[in-house]
């Protein structure tokens, strides 16, 4: 594997992780995980990328070693403003290329539409959104989000590491033992008691108040300049999040400059199931 290099940045008050590999001065490209994962869920596709990169992966706000906000819920426009804040870290004066996951992605978009002028290509790891919503919906969602924050329901805790890495395979029955046992280094930590928790704020958990509301994120993808590679694992299981495939097709139209490929034999976790073939699309979609 890759070495990485791990540096903390404050970012709007928190201790921001952000992990590293390749030479830093090169072509910066800023890798963003999805939820309830972690910066070290790249290693694979890092693994496999050649060519003189600085890859740059933070850990979001309360994942991995980056440190929870004083709050007890998560908004979504944070993120916004933690990339915001790291990009004007990692590369204040040049557009970046980014490479997000699943919420990741969905970050990206939305960020490549608000700030076009600080992105110059962005490749989408099966961020499609979410289901869109009615105002209707309002009422029973609010009232869902007050009964959760009475609750707090914590994070399921393992005997040990060994056990992170079998429910990492039960999830993702292509995930080889090797992998697994890499990802539950990094997705879980020690308790006091000798068990394993998630490296995680339970508060992610919580249900989103806020209605995903398909017209807004339509019109900020709308305003995306940069090219963008829209990817799809063969098997995904996405469209439960989003919708069946005439409606991912829908909104991958919304975004001007935009290709889609398909990564044959993977799912949702693309990028652990077949690493050489998203790095290869990457390069490829880089370079072009």
């Amino acid at each position: 594997m890759k070495t990485s290099s791990s540096r903390f940045v404050p970012i709007r008050g928190l201790s921001y992780h952000l992990r590293e590999w390749g030479r830093h001065g090169a072509a910066p490209v800023v890798l963003l995980h999805g939820w309830m994962d972690a910066s070290a869920s790249f290693q694979f596709v890092v693994d496999e990328l050649a060519g003189d990169l600085h890859l740059i992966a933070p850990d979001w706000r309360g994942f991995g070693r980056t440190e929870p906000p004083a709050a007890d819920c998560y908004w979504f426009p944070d993120y916004l403003g933690d990339l915001d804040a790291v990009l004007d870290v990692v590369s204040p004066h040049e557009p970046v290329a980014l490479v997000g996951h699943s919420m990741g992605g969905n970050v990206a978009l939305m960020y490549a539409g608000v700030r076009p002028q600080r992105v110059r290509a962005l490749v989408n790891l099966e961020g499609f959104g979410l289901h869109d919503t009615t105002p209707d919906m309002a009422p029973a969602r609010y009232a869902r989000w007050l009964d959760e924050l009475r609750e707090q329901p914590p994070l399921r805790d393992y005997v040990s590491r060994e056990a992170v890495a079998l429910r990492l395979r039960k999830t993702n029955p292509r995930l080889s033992e090797t992998r697994a046992a890499f990802l539950a280094e990094h997705w879980a930590v020690p308790t006091a008691e000798g068990r394993w928790r998630l490296a995680a704020d339970p508060a992610h958990r919580l249900v989103n108040p806020v209605l995903y509301r398909w017209a807004e994120v339509a019109a900020c993808w709308a305003q995306i300049a940069c090219p963008v590679l829209w990817v799809e694992g063969a098997d995904t299981d996405a469209h439960k999040w989003a919708g069946d495939a005439a409606e991912l097709e829908r909104r991958r139209a919304v975004i001007p400059h935009c290709r889609a490929a398909t990564v044959a034999d993977a799912g949702h976790m693309l990028h652990h199931d077949q690493p050489a073939a998203v790095a290869r699309l990457i390069e490829e979609f880089l370079a072009g």
